[in-house]
């Protein structure tokens, strides 16, 4: 592990505090000492990592992360790869993940039922590069919802898209499944979606008994849940049961808002606009046009959508990035995008957005010492060329982030060259 002094920096702490000029000193996995200044902190038997004014800021957790999805064009070709490529197609896109400064991820559904856990585990153990992962089951899902793909003529169960149950007790025999395998997660489809003709964004499909099965099965073994819930109904439903992250919220209404409120220090809300914003325009790579997009319904949902997250925002609920990539339409590696459109659509500052990214993601990975730049916490760390405070867009250019530290290694070393460059040795 590193034994590194950053000086010369540009510190942003993600305390909300404004940035100043100083050094951060890392001794094994931990932020051991901060300096103001330069030049303020001792040297010697450490490597100095001169940042010529570069932006020092906590690494950054994306939130809604599906490295099992593939950049194909509909849900059920993601399922359709096979297992052993799958497994490599995953493990590149955590690599991927990490190389674009995201040095946390939350997963939020995998396609193939052990998939996020077998990532987890060869991450944590050292066999593949790629960030703090907390691995999900497959998205659980009813009859003709959302992840419902299998064909009259071809009723295999593992050819879908989502695990679909119906009833309390196949629920509760597919959340036992999940556990068994190690999941830090259990996901339910509390909601349709506007990729699903006759199951909308506005529709709710989850009985409460199904829910309240699995509900108490993952409390029994101390996971969390997460729901897919774009309509307001199911939004309700998943704070009547105790979820901890809802996956969209695009229509939620002011009773939603008030249980999201009233849990706030327990809750999180990922949006996902990616998906909506990009289709809308970006759509046409899959044969779905701007109008094509319009009477789908997501320009009504990406309307209401940004009301229910400035909502929650006024509230103090906490809303973090994390857009559903891995679509043709929304790529993997893209994810950086979701900090722009916090600050276009959400009105959100860039200092809010960044914290949104970096302390609420400390948060919402159940690590209350990760995620600012602290003395005592963890060396998580992102030194970027430029000012994402000025333009919160470099963050999207994967070369302007210069050196790349998480638990105190380098994913990504600075340069090291002569005395007269910016690195010094």
């Amino acid at each position: 592990m590193a034994n590194v002094l950053f000086t010369n920096v540009r510190v942003i702490d993600a305390t909300g505090a404004q940035p100043y000029t100083g050094e951060v000193l890392v001794q094994g996995n931990r932020i051991a000492r901060l300096g103001r200044g330069t030049r303020s902190l001792p040297t010697a038997g450490v490597t100095v990592i001169d940042g010529a004014g570069a932006t020092l800021m906590p690494g950054m957790c994306e939130a809604h992360t599906h490295f099992g999805w593939t950049n194909s064009k509909t849900l059920d070709a993601i399922q359709k790869m096979p297992h052993e490529e799958h497994t490599l197609w995953a493990a590149q896109v955590a690599k991927q993940y990490l190389d674009h400064g995201w040095t946390s991820c939350v997963g939020a559904a995998t396609p193939k039922p052990r998939l996020d856990c077998v990532i987890r585990d060869a991450i944590n153990s050292g066999q593949i590069p790629g960030p703090r992962y907390l691995a999900a089951s497959q998205e659980i899902t009813v009859t003709g919802s959302l992840g419902d793909d299998m064909l009259p003529h071809l009723p295999f169960p593992e050819m879908s898209f989502g695990c679909v149950v119906d009833g309390p007790e196949a629920m509760r025999k597919a959340v036992r499944m999940f556990l068994k395998y190690g999941v830090d997660c259990v996901k339910l489809n509390l909601s349709g979606d506007n990729l699903v003709p006759g199951a909308d964004a506005t529709t709710s499909w989850m009985s409460d008994e199904e829910v309240a099965v699995a509900a108490k099965e993952v409390r029994v073994r101390g996971r969390r849940l997460s729901c897919h819930a774009r309509s307001s109904e199911s939004v309700k439903q998943a704070m009547r049961h105790g979820f901890d992250i809802i996956y969209h919220a695009s229509f939620a209404d002011e009773e939603a808002l008030d249980m999201l409120e009233a849990a706030k220090d327990r809750v999180f809300v990922a949006p996902g606009l990616s998906v909506i914003i990009r289709l809308l325009n970006e759509g046409e790579v899959v044969g779905v046009t701007n109008q094509i997009a319009k009477n789908m319904g997501y320009e009504r949902e990406l309307e209401a959508a940004v009301k229910s997250m400035k909502a929650m925002l006024k509230r103090g609920i906490r809303v973090l990035p994390g857009g559903d990539y891995g679509f043709a339409w929304a790529p993997h590696g893209e994810n950086a995008k979701d900090l722009e459109y916090f600050v276009k659509y959400l009105g959100m500052t860039p200092m809010e957005t960044l914290i949104s990214a970096t302390r609420w993601g400390g948060q919402i990975m159940m690590k209350p010492d990760l995620g600012e730049i602290r003395e005592g916490w963890l060396a998580d760390l992102l030194l970027v060329d430029g000012d994402p405070l000025s333009n919160i867009s470099v963050l999207q250019d994967k070369s302007r982030l210069l050196a790349i530290m998480k638990n105190g290694e380098f994913c990504k070393m600075p340069e090291i060259r002569s005395q007269r460059s910016r690195f010094v040795a």
